[in-house]
């Protein structure tokens, strides 16, 4: 017996609104992080990322630029996804050698101008210092991260993450290097909307690039 117009449109509205169930699952919301130092001031420049206790990233790592400019790394900290394949031009007057003895993160550009260096991939997750063979003062970090759910902390401390339907098994990070706290991180779940760390020790002076002589000590 054939199906009647009433009954497609029936099952078509039902499918929809399965559909619409699962797309609200996999994406279940928006997570808004704040973080303030001891005077509950806001703490721009944070790396906020999301890790997962199963499952992995659900998208693919794609590309980003760390760029020289005025014998400084632009940007000064950089957060990208595991695989991720960072660019590194030479937009400035002078010449560069870049490189970064983070293990097992660790590589070396030899003295350029322009972009003459194929970009290179991060396998593994952690920090990378970054200096430059010439300009003792030069100062920059990636923050490579196992997932894709990550940001950087504004001028007002906030950043907002957004979160899928694994984040009951989920943990939230927070890392800079001026950041003295050992207890960074903290349990969250699909339900979680906001969460603030307040930082218990005085922060680290900020880098400034202006400095002729880095005290490698402090960061």
């Amino acid at each position: 017996m054939p199906i009647g117009l009433y009954e497609k449109l029936r099952r078509a509205i039902l499918a929809g609104l399965l559909g619409a169930q699962v797309l609200a699952c996999a994406f279940a919301g928006t997570l808004e992080v704040t973080v303030l130092d001891p005077a509950d001031e806001p703490v721009p420049d944070v790396a906020v990322y999301v890790s997962y206790a199963s499952g992995g990233p659900k998208t693919m790592p794609g590309t980003a630029v760390m760029d020289q400019k005025d014998t400084r790394f632009v940007p000064h900290m950089l957060v990208v996804q595991k695989g991720t394949s960072v660019e590194f031009p030479n937009s400035d007057v002078v010449a560069h050698h870049v490189y970064s003895f983070s293990k097992p993160n660790n590589f070396a550009l030899a003295l350029y101008k322009g972009d003459p260096h194929d970009p290179i991939t991060f396998q593994h997750d952690g920090i990378v210092t970054l200096g430059c063979n010439i300009h003792d003062h030069m100062l920059a970090y990636i923050v490579v991260v196992d997932s894709d759910a990550y940001g950087k902390t504004g001028k007002d401390g906030r950043v907002a993450i957004d979160l899928d339907d694994t984040a009951k098994d989920a943990t939230l990070h927070i890392w800079s290097p001026r950041i003295r706290d050992k207890k960074v991180s903290r349990a969250v779940s699909a339900a979680s909307q906001a969460v603030t760390f307040t930082l218990e020790k005085k922060l680290r002076p900020a880098h400034d690039p202006g400095e002729e002589v880095l005290q490698w000590s402090e960061y």
